[in-house]
């Protein structure tokens, strides 16, 4: 589902409530949902509005409409990150999110790549978060990533710029991207991934205890609000790292 725009319509949000409710099992796959009035009444939303949105969720996949039983949730519903940005955790693998290790939260100054893909001025102050994601006792992925300077966060998205702080003072195990997907639920995201073949290298094999001529994934990844960069991350994903899952655009 496209959405364009910094704010999201409420149909939009509407969406997002129900898609989480059926995530988190409170209408389970297979299950009925209440009748258009019961639902509606119960989300404190207007008939037209929840139509709409239940129509969005059937074009993705959610729901499907049965004659005489009503719209039910499909037995394999898409998982998130089909209709909106998504943390690499939550996309890699299956089953539980990866656990996420912080090795380094600092601030520095742009190196050529987030001078190019954050646009970020000389001598600014960009908060940097290298982690290890970690799965089933193994290195799955190298995160880099990337944080626009703050007073351009506290401009264009105060939210992410108040969560960020919050994060990196509380150390906890999280991903930048998770933390900026979560202060983003009346904000839409845009975003833009490039991959490239490598190996891995000295450094990064031993951060992720392989060899370091390793063949691996080099992900690269802008996220935007509007025409704004507000995080640019680099993931490196060895070979043997459960699959990622890539939608191709033109």
């Amino acid at each position: 589902m496209a959405v364009s725009g910094q704010r999201r319509r409420p149909v939009v949000a509407l969406y997002e409530r129900i898609a989480d409710a059926v995530h988190d099992g409170t209408y389970p796959p297979g299950s009925t949902l209440p009748s258009e009035p019961k639902l509606a009444a119960e989300l404190g939303v207007s008939r037209p509005a929840l139509r709409e949105a239940l129509l969005l969720l059937q074009e993705d996949g959610v729901l499907t409409v049965r004659r005489g039983v009503g719209r039910t949730v499909n037995d394999r519903p898409p998982r998130r990150g089909f209709e909106h940005v998504q943390p690499l955790e939550q996309l890699i693998g299956s089953g539980a999110p990866l656990r996420v290790r912080p090795l380094l939260r600092t601030v520095e100054e742009p190196t050529d790549f987030t001078t190019q893909h954050l646009l970020a001025p000389a001598r600014a102050e960009l908060r940097f978060w290298e982690s290890v994601l970690t799965g089933e006792g193994a290195a799955a992925a190298l995160s880099h990533e990337w944080a626009a300077p703050d007073e351009l966060l506290d401009r264009v998205h105060p939210e992410f710029a108040r969560a960020l702080r919050e994060a990196a003072e509380g150390r906890d195990g999280v991903s930048m991207l998770a933390v900026l997907v979560g202060a983003s639920r009346e904000t839409a995201l845009s975003a833009h991934s490039g991959i490239t073949a490598t190996l891995l290298g000295r450094r990064r094999g031993e951060q992720l205890g392989r060899p370091a001529d390793t063949p691996a994934v080099l992900v690269t990844q802008v996220v935007r609000v509007g025409e704004t960069p507000v995080l640019a991350a680099k993931h490196m994903l060895p070979t043997g790292t459960a699959a990622l899952p890539v939608l191709q655009s033109h």
